[in-house]
């Protein structure tokens, strides 16, 4: 089993930053999950749909759920190179900063602008 990512696919910096990760993920130890895709179901995952939409949720191999910054640790620990990454966000100091960075970032996302397709009218994207 893979470490799945649950991103915002309508997000342009969600979606770049994914595509970065896809990009090294040499061992192909992520799979990735656009949750603006018609065909997700937060609930078919096990997951609230709502707080999908809010922040990035994370689930390892082993089906652990990790969100936000968490999250992104858990992909840094999966890509090799990246564990340095990881280990320095663990440090109580910067985890904190990067907590209030991202309930920032998070608290903002819904107001950038979104990347169109087919199933967005509007600016809004079905997110079931």
């Amino acid at each position: 089993m893979k470490t799945k990512v649950y991103y915002d696919g309508a997000c342009h910096l969600c979606s770049r930053e994914t595509n970065h990760y896809r990009r090294i993920d040499k061992q192909g130890k992520l799979e990735f999950v656009d949750i603006t895709d018609p065909k997700f179901s937060a609930a078919a995952e096990g997951l609230d749909p709502k707080r999908v939409m809010q922040v990035m949720h994370v689930r390892d191999e082993n089906g652990k759920l990790y969100l936000g910054v968490d999250g992104f640790i858990q992909i840094w620990n999966s890509i090799p190179g990246y564990e340095k990454f990881a280990r320095f966000a663990h440090l109580p100091v910067i985890h904190q900063l990067m907590q209030v960075g991202y309930k920032a970032f998070a608290a903002a996302r819904p107001y950038l602008p979104k990347r169109k397709n087919k199933d967005c009218h509007d600016g809004l994207c079905d997110r079931r």
